[in-house]
């Protein structure tokens, strides 16, 4: 069991630059690599400023020489609104640039505004999803690919990844026809856990099992992951402060998915509650935001009644201050990880070949949550 940083890479403030926002991302990146975070997640948006990276290839390859260790990961490519074969490309090139340690987090994507601006078919996503996974894992790590459903001749992608084979795919999402195929291949799965509990996160294990089960798979070979939101703080107002920002990101992410998006000049609002919305104090009890010893314990029953391989953390969002996330990110590391580790044992040793869910009805605290 790991964790990573999720750099959503958007804006509340008109005026704030490109160049402040990527910066920002990239600092949070090397912090997580000296401190030995597993992976940093770049997202794709286009067209507002609810994310403003293009190209999570391109932060990829920005920063390969900025790090050393940590896994560099694309969150999500959305693999219908690209050319499968220059996409093949574009990924060995920046698997090379980084010697192997590129994660191709891939998906079909959510937004029908960003779709009906690339003048492609969201309904229609899935099945594309399918058929352009084919042509990059048969260009990746063949001499020839072809494709006759999309009018492709044997074709050779001329960039080659680091060794030579297909870098680590994560399949995202929700969408049953995804999960299947990623089931079927072995590919991890990583969802958005969003605001919910830690026992609503827990229910999706059962249902991610099934899939493989389904697929006709083990179970018990079911490698999956989690977004978050982290915020490692003392002051109960600064909890608030990081609450209602990532309030913010998630009522823009469902104007967007609902197609009620509110814009004024170029910017998106996110000023309208999306449905069954839960109040700042209830975000700041769902989520690892508050002191250490609280992070501690909602990390430490998250990963014990889960069972997950890996949690990726929001811990910059909106116009939650960047200095302020930096700090978070330090404690997280340095304080957070080894009061985790100290319950739980090393978690590179973690979920347990016998791991077993901790019953909800299970007091937890933190002398109980390693037995």
């Amino acid at each position: 069991m790991d964790f990573g940083i999720f750099n959503l890479m958007g804006y509340r403030t008109r005026g704030t630059t490109t160049r402040e926002v990527l910066e920002d991302a990239a600092a949070l990146t090397r912090l997580a690599d000296d401190g030995g975070i597993a992976i940093s997640w770049f997202a794709e948006h286009h067209f507002s400023n609810y994310g403003i990276c293009p190209s999570p290839l391109t932060m990829a390859a920005y920063c390969a020489p900025q790090t050393k260790r940590i896994k560099l990961a694309t969150g999500i490519v959305v693999l219908p609104l690209y050319s499968p074969v220059r996409l093949a490309a574009e990924i060995a090139m920046v698997d090379t640039l980084s010697r192997g340690r590129l994660i191709v987090g891939i998906g079909t994507g959510y937004q029908p505004y960003e779709f009906e601006r690339f003048g492609a078919d969201l309904a229609g996503s899935k099945d594309t999803f399918e058929q352009y996974m084919h042509v990059l894992e048969k260009g990746l790590t063949e001499e020839f690919v072809e494709h006759d459903g999309l009018g492709l001749p044997a074709t050779h992608i001329a960039a080659r990844t680091h060794d030579g084979k297909l870098p680590e795919f994560w399949v995202a999402g929700h969408a049953p026809q995804v999960h299947r195929y990623a089931a079927e291949r072995g590919y991890p799965m990583i969802v958005n856990g969003r605001f919910y509990s830690i026992p609503e996160v827990a229910a999706q294990r059962p249902m991610l099992e099934g899939v493989l089960r389904n697929a006709g798979r083990d179970p018990r070979e079911l490698k999956w992951g989690v977004l978050r939101y982290c915020c490692v703080t003392d002051d109960p107002a600064e909890a608030l402060e990081y609450a209602e920002n990532a309030r913010w990101q998630l009522r823009v992410a469902s104007s967007l998915r609902r197609r009620e998006e509110v814009q004024a000049g170029t910017m998106m609002l996110g000023d309208s509650p999306f449905p069954q919305e839960q109040t700042l104090e209830q975000i700041v009890g769902s989520q690892m935001i508050g002191n250490v010893e609280t992070c501690i314990q909602r990390g430490v029953e998250e990963i014990r009644r889960t069972g997950v391989n890996h949690i990726s953390l929001y811990f910059q969002l909106g116009d939650y201050p960047h200095k302020k996330a930096m700090r978070s990110l330090e404690r997280f590391i340095g304080e957070v990880i080894p009061g985790i580790e100290k319950e739980l044992g090393p978690l590179s040793a973690y979920p347990p070949a016998n791991w077993q869910p901790l019953p909800e009805d299970r007091p937890q605290s933190l002398n109980s949550a390693a037995a």
